[in-house]
């Protein structure tokens, strides 16, 4: 029943091309800007927007880290969208970014200052770093010239980023909100997923 189940669900994704995950994926930054365009984001629409690019981005990266563990212990096959996955993730960090950078602080002085004094800025910040590699990589052409190992050497950044990421997420909250710890959680237990046991001999 269970193989039956997971069978037909493969054969769904197969079909299902990559650039309908990327349409997808384009569209909620453009439905949060038009909801802030017309009063549909609260009374402080920017901190509202930015709030809600950044736990996309959390989403998103969460989607990417469980693409592995799908695979290996239910053999749902989402490898095909794991580029896609993975820079959409990087889409939503850099509109998360860019409104804070020109809608919520806007002063260059600022920004540096908050960067190297406020630690949730800081860990966001790191995120970002260590995301933007990736996403620059993220062709056939790189991995070609970089070779195999190497590049996912270097895409194993995306692990720290995620973490990075969630403890951003849990000093924005600055109290000890249940839902910053439950993304935290996930993560975690993502990256634990992916260890791989030795087998006995």
């Amino acid at each position: 029943m269970m193989l039956a189940a997971t069978q037909t669900i493969n054969v769904g994704l197969r079909h299902v091309p990559t650039w309908v995950v990327y349409a997808a994926g384009a569209l909620p930054p453009v439905w949060l800007v038009y909801l802030g365009l017309t009063g549909g984001l609260g009374v402080e629409p920017i901190k509202t927007f930015e709030h809600l690019l950044g736990e996309l981005a959390l989403q998103m990266m969460i989607v990417t880290l469980a693409v592995t563990p799908l695979k290996r212990f239910a053999g749902i096959g989402l490898i095909k969208f794991r580029r896609a996955f993975g820079l959409l993730t990087f889409y939503y960090v850099t509109c998360h970014l860019l409104v804070w950078l020109f809608l919520d602080v806007g002063i260059l002085s600022q920004i540096w200052a908050d960067i190297v004094k406020r630690p949730h800025i800081t860990f966001g910040m790191w995120a970002f770093v260590l995301l933007t590699p990736l996403a620059a990589t993220s062709t056939n052409a790189a991995i070609r010239k970089m070779g195999p190992k190497r590049w996912k050497r270097l895409h194993q950044l995306g692990y720290a980023a995620a973490i990075l990421g969630a403890v951003h997420y849990i000093m924005v909250a600055k109290t000890w909100q249940l839902e910053p710890l439950i993304y935290l959680g996930i993560i975690i237990l993502l990256l634990l997923a992916r260890i791989q046991v030795p087998k006995r001999a």
